[in-house]
C-alpha cells in the first residue's frame, strides 16, 4: 500500500477536566492537527509516517508512544531538547477553542535543513499531507513549504490549512503562503470556517470553494458539519450526507475526516494525480463516506480519539 507522510505539528492538548475535589483542571492528551491525522490513518490501517519536531521531554515521550501505539512510523521524527508545544482547550457547547504556547518549541523551530529526504513513492503512488498551525509560524512554516515544493510532482500533495486566526501573527504572509501551497496541492480540504477566512463569507460556499480549483488542485473537499461533505472537481461535484452522532466535542473531527478520505483513496490506488483525476465519482463518494463515518465516531468521544478500522466495520453491522 502507498505510504502517506504527514508533516506538521505534534503537540499536547490540555483538555478541561475536574479534580476529585471538583476543581477545574487540564489533562494532557497527545494532539495537534497533523498528529491526529497520522494517528487516525494508522488506526484505519493505512501505511503512514509522521514528519515533525518532537521533544525529548515527557510530553515528547507521550507523543512518540501514541504514534507507535496507533501504527504510525516514527523514523522521520526530528528529536530535540526543546520543549513541547501546549494547546489549552476550552469547550463551548462541544466546540473547541485553543490557546497555544509555542515559543521556541521542538516543533516550531524546525528549519528546511532538518527535514529528512523521503524515499520515492512506489508503483501505487504516495501522498504528503500537511497543514495546521505549523504553516502559520516560522521557521517551521518555511520548512514545510520547502518540503511541499520538493515533493510536488513526486507524490500527491494534500493540504488542510485548519486555520486558527488567533495564532496567525502575520496575516499577509500566511495568506501568501496558503496561496503558494494551494498552487502545489492536488487535494485541498476546508471547513466552512476555513473557507470563510480565505474567501470571505459572502456567496454560496460551494461556489466560493469551486473558485479555488483555478489555483491548481484537482479536488476541493468542503466539510459542512451536519450537512455532510462535498467534493468539487472541474467536471462536477460529489456529496455525501452526515451521520447521526451524539456529540461530546469536536476536537480532532476534521483531522479524522482527513484520515478516512486518504485511507480510502490509498486503498483504491488513487494516491497520484493521474489516478485521482481519472477516479469515478463513486470512488470519491466512498472516500468522503469513510471520512464522515470516522469523524462521526470521533465526536462521540472526549478529545481526539479516532476509531480503529474494526470499530467502523462493527458500526455498520
Amino acid at each position: 500500500m502507498a505510504r502517506i507522510f504527514c508533516a506538521g505539528e505534534a503537540l499536547i492538548d490540555m483538555l478541561p477536566g475536574r479534580t476529585d475535589a471538583g476543581d477545574t483542571a487540564f489533562v494532557p492528551h497527545p494532539g495537534g492537527s497533523v498528529f491526529n491525522t497520522a494517528v487516525a490513518l494508522g488506526r484505519l490501517g493505512a501505511r503512514v509516517a509522521l514528519i515533525s519536531g518532537v521533544s525529548h521531554d515527557l510530553f515528547g515521550a507521550m507523543l512518540a508512544g501514541g504514534l507507535t501505539a496507533s501504527g504510525v512510523e516514527t523514523g522521520c521524527l526530528i528529536r530535540s531538547a526543546r520543549p513541547t508545544t501546549l494547546a489549552f482547550v476550552t469547550l463551548t457547547d462541544g466546540e473547541a477553542r485553543y490557546a497555544f504556547y509555542d515559543e521556541a518549541t521542538a516543533g516550531r523551530m524546525l528549519t528546511p535543513d532538518d527535514i529528512p529526504a523521503l524515499p520515492p513513492p512506489d508503483a501505487t503512488g504516495g501522498a504528503l499531507f500537511l497543514g495546521g498551525i505549523s504553516l502559520a509560524v516560522e521557521p517551521c512554516a518555511s520548512a514545510y513549504e520547502a518540503l511541499a515544493r520538493r515533493e510536488a510532482g513526486r507524490r500527491l500533495i494534500v493540504l488542510d490549512p485548519n486555520i486558527r486566526p488567533g495564532f496567525i501573527a502575520d496575516e499577509a504572509a500566511f495568506r501568501a503562503r496558503l496561496g503558494r501551497l494551494m498552487a502545489l496541492a492536488d487535494i485541498v480540504k476546508l471547513s466552512g470556517d476555513d473557507l470563510d477566512w480565505i474567501s470571505g463569507p459572502e456567496g454560496e460556499a460551494t461556489d466560493r470553494a469551486r473558485g479555488l480549483l483555478a489555483l491548481g488542485p484537482g479536488l476541493i473537499v468542503l466539510t459542512r458539519g451536519a450537512e455532510g461533505a462535498v467534493a468539487l472537481r472541474p467536471a462536477g461535484e460529489v456529496r455525501v450526507p452526515a451521520r447521526r452522532a451524539q456529540v461530546v466535542d469536536t476536537v480532532g473531527a476534521g483531522d479524522t475526516f482527513n484520515a478516512g478520505l486518504l485511507a480510502s483513496l490509498a486503498a483504491a490506488g488513487a494516491l497520484d494525480r493521474a489516478a485521482l483525476d481519472a477516479a469515478p465519482d463513486r470512488l470519491i463518494a466512498e472516500a468522503l463516506a469513510l471520512g464522515v463515518a470516522a469523524a462521526a465516531v470521533n465526536v462521540t468521544r472526549a478529545g481526539a480519539n479516532p476509531p480503529w478500522k474494526h470499530e467502523l466495520s462493527e458500526s455498520e453491522t
